[in-house]
């Protein structure tokens, strides 16, 4: 596989990843797997700066923000940090800080790395305004009125100097007695128990109902701040934290000042040592150079800062017993095999089941049904198996072996040469593949069809009623409210969605049918090239390979899908229900107007929002980009656009304003 394939393979594979681990809370990867594919994808875009797109999760937090609450977009986002795993790596992240410093030593501010839900609390006035989520660190869910219920946040800053703006960002967490305290009670109750603490925080602030948040052992931690207006920061972030706490803001006891890297390692021996005492979880603890002028200096690479970083605890480990290897089935049709476990305890949480990755990965460990093996809940989140104690193995335990049908349709099962991915070929008849497929179809950034969730869609698929994406524009009010939870309300108003959605764009359109490596820049490509549907349908493989960022495999991919009658007639479907784009005007890459030409987009825009202007922008050939420098041209600035608009005037690049935007994107 050639880099370019490898960088989009990578990209698909973490997206989707983020999406079940910020979004759905139900990771697919034990962390260390997710770290190495970061790491792999960072290290090839460094050696490939020129493949770096907008749309990489490295220029990039994490995932969306869930629809189920309003959405709120975070004035300067909210970042995360790049992880250390030994002493070597924390070594060497202090050995950049000095060498870029010029300095011979650097101070830090230590502090625990707490196992909840990052939040931003914005005060105007020193009366608490608003509540966010990290959401994808860009755009968050609205948890305002939930926020307000947790006792240690202050409705009210307290004392004298209190800026007019202050947003303070935290980690929202529940107690190890809180949450034993809660299982009790939901326990007596007759409902359903909480895995661990971390799990229970953010159910707590994800509930629609704010009263049952006020009635969760919910507190908090303030570690920094993102926007502040009317305020000059003191020269230190320890002194920062001290101001906040004055405020009456809460901070950690656990923080401290220590010198080097010496320093930092033996804080975090201390905090290792004292975990289990503490009344909190916490996976590691976090560094960050304590002046803030040395912060200025060290600056960002893409999503991170280049001044912090977490030193995680290592993976806790236990022995179990594996029972059976069942399969699943993806969306895009892959198997993925997964270990049935006796239950152990491990990581603070009884574990079941553990991912096997692929078939390669099984016979590389070498497991097999009825074996003894060591679990791993890597970053104290999710369970791997790492290997097997073979000494145990019973007498008759055979090697695993790929069913040739899929588990699900009874489709022929299909292994390309040189992918470790085994693949059912049922396509859009396999149930299993249905339900996914629907799923990414209604999806916000495919087709949007609010209010179309995952449940609703099981509902949908096991009664009958859609076999495929097409069925869902001739369902009709009765049909839905007939459904468990869909009163006559929101029957109406999922059949109001999905009419709105029949009104799209191609590129929405294509990354909508979920063809395999096709995410939203290829669909974005694939439209801006060829302008029409039938056009691309038509194209050969050689034409598809001329498209920018389009390579062999992908070409076959999506002439293979194009090929298909089945996904013709769906389609055909489709657009006779009324679904339509209007047609673009087809230019080549060297034709793009913005070709070569970087934008930045900065605070609230009007008449669209920021994901819609980066659209359009980047079918003219403009790159998106995240932060702004010197290599930027433009810096398009909304309403309160932050610290990129103060850095744009710094460097002296152009600014467009929404009105003059909108004049370039007409002309």
């Amino acid at each position: 596989m050639n880099i370019r394939k490898r960088i989009e393979k990578l990209r698909e594979e973490i997206n989707n990843h983020n999406y079940h681990y910020y979004v759905l809370d139900e990771p697919l990867i034990p962390d260390v797997e997710y770290d190495r594919l970061m790491r792999e994808l960072r290290e090839l875009e460094e050696q490939h700066p020129e493949l770096i797109t907008p749309d990489s999760p490295t220029q990039r937090v994490g995932a969306e923000p869930v629809e189920a609450f309003g959405t709120v977009r975070h004035e300067a986002p909210m970042l995360s940090l790049d992880n250390a795993f030994s002493d070597e790596e924390v070594q060497a992240f202090h050995r950049r800080v000095c060498e870029r410093l010029g300095l011979e030593d650097v101070e830090y501010t230590a502090e625990p790395k707490l196992d909840g839900l990052a939040v931003s609390l914005r005060y105007e006035g020193g009366v608490l305004v608003s509540g966010a989520t990290r959401g994808d660190g860009y755009t968050g869910e609205n948890i305002t009125q939930n926020v307000r219920t947790v006792p240690s946040i202050p409705l009210k800053l307290r004392g004298k100097g209190i800026p007019p703006v202050l947003e303070v960002r935290g980690e929202v967490y529940m107690t190890r007695s809180g949450f034993e305290a809660l299982n009790a009670r939901q326990r007596k109750a007759g409902e359903k128990t909480f895995v661990n603490p971390r799990n229970a925080a953010a159910g707590s602030l994800r509930q629609l109902d704010p009263r049952v948040t006020a009635e969760r052992p919910l507190a908090i931690y303030c570690y920094g701040v993102g926007v502040v207006r009317g305020w000059t920061l003191p020269e230190r972030h320890s002194l920062m934290l001290e101001q906040l706490k004055a405020w009456g803001l809460r901070v950690s006891d656990e923080i401290r000042v220590v010198r080097g890297v010496e320093g930092c390692l033996r804080y975090y021996r201390d905090m290792q040592a004292r975990r289990d005492k503490l009344d909190y979880d916490i996976d590691g603890v976090v560094y960050k150079v304590d002046l803030f002028s040395q912060q200025d200096a060290l600056g960002f690479v893409s999503r991170a800062p280049r001044w912090a970083i977490a030193h995680k605890f290592p993976a806790q480990e236990a022995l179990t017993r594996l029972l059976a290897i069942d399969i699943q089935v993806g969306r895009t049709g892959a198997l993925t095999p997964v270990a049935r476990l006796e239950p152990v305890f491990v990581g603070g949480a009884t574990v079941t089941n553990a991912t096997l990755h692929n078939e390669d990965e099984i016979h590389r460990k070498d497991v097999r049904v009825g074996d003894t093996v060591v679990i791993r809940r890597a970053g104290d989140v999710i369970p791997e198996v790492v290997s097997v104690v073979r000494e145990r193995r019973p007498p008759g335990a055979a090697p695993f072996k790929m069913a040739g049908r899929c588990p699900v349709c009874g489709a022929d099962v299909i292994r390309n040469e040189g992918e470790a991915v085994a693949r059912c070929t049922g396509g859009l008849f396999c149930p299993a593949q249905r339900k996914e497929a629907i799923k990414h179809f209604a999806s916000r950034k495919a087709m949007d069809i609010e209010g179309l969730g995952d449940k609703l869609v099981d509902q949908l698929v096991e009664r009958g009623l859609v076999n495929n994406v097409a069925d869902l524009y001739s369902l009709t009010q009765e049909q839905l409210a007939g459904l468990e939870r869909m009163g006559e309300k929101s029957a109406a108003n999922l059949i109001a969605a999905i009419e709105n959605s029949k009104e799209t764009t191609l590129a929405r359109f294509l990354y909508a049918l979920g063809i395999r490596e096709v995410g939203e820049a290829t669909a974005l490509s694939l439209a801006s090239h060829f302008g029409n549907l039938p056009a691309l349908m038509e194209a050969s493989e050689e034409t598809l390979q001329s498209v920018p960022d389009v390579g062999p495999v992908v070409a076959a991919h999506i002439h293979a899908f194009f090929r298909q009658a089945h996904n013709r007639e769906v389609i055909e479907r489709l657009q006779q229900a009324g679904v339509h784009w209007p047609d673009l005007q087809v230019h080549r890459a060297t034709d793009l107007p913005l070709q070569g030409k970087t934008f930045v987009i900065t605070g609230r825009l009007d008449t669209m929002t920021r994901d819609e202007a980066k659209a359009r922008l980047q079918a003219l050939g403009a790159r998106v980009a995240g932060s702004v420098s010197r290599k930027t041209d433009y810096v398009v600035a909304g309403e309160e656009p932050g610290s990129k608009y103060d850095k744009a005037l710094a460097l002296g690049i152009d600014i467009l304003d929404e009105r003059a935007l909108s004049d370039l994107l007409q002309s």
